[in-house]
């Protein structure tokens, strides 16, 4: 089974207008993403943020919880959040997960906004094969990662569809959802 991780970008992203901006860590981001990611058995989760403030903003939250009173008061949430590194860029990302995997992972790009892409069912047949490259699930913040970030990808996943046409669901549930689909029983 292929190393899986997971790479929330928050530059170079989109506003509503199409603007590539940052966007801002939000702890409710760290805590969920990393309880998913504990739960279908991720090797890391990045946080991709290129300022410093909001990469001290990132660590401020996670020691709560690594450190006393938190780890006191829920070892669980410790235990997920020590998947948590917090980055500079991508390419740092991807160097730490190399660490990990000692190989290259294959990125692949997950956009609402994609007609079409991958199925989960084919990216998870290719992850649950002995000999499968990891596989590092980038997740855009804001209205979407920039395009440059969609050059960058190996993979190109289909977007998470319900049965109408509305899609806006927050990262956090695109995330989970995506897990399960990869690694859920």
């Amino acid at each position: 089974m292929a190393d899986l991780f997971v790479a929330l970008i928050h530059y170079p992203v989109v506003d509503r207008t199409g603007k590539i901006v940052s966007s801002m860590i939000t702890s409710l981001d760290l805590h969920d993403i990393a309880r998913s990611s504990r739960t279908y058995g991720v090797r890391a989760f990045f946080v991709v943020h290129p300022l410093p403030e909001q990469r001290e903003f990132a660590a401020k939250v996670m020691d709560h919880w690594r450190l006393d009173p938190g780890r006191l008061y829920d070892t669980r949430r410790r235990e997920a959040l020590d998947l948590v590194e917090v980055v500079e860029d991508l390419d740092s990302a991807i160097k730490g997960a190399e660490a990990l995997s000692r190989v290259r992972p294959r990125l692949a790009f997950t956009s609402a906004r994609l007609e079409q892409g991958m199925s989960y069912a084919a990216l998870r047949e290719e992850v649950n094969r002995p000999d499968a490259a990891p596989v590092m699930l980038m997740l855009g913040t804001g209205f979407g990662m920039a395009p440059a970030m969609r050059d960058r990808a190996d993979i190109e996943l289909a977007p998470i569809n319900g049965p109408g046409a509305y899609n806006h669901l927050s990262v956090r549930a695109a995330a989970s959802i995506m897990l399960d689909r990869l690694r859920g029983r």
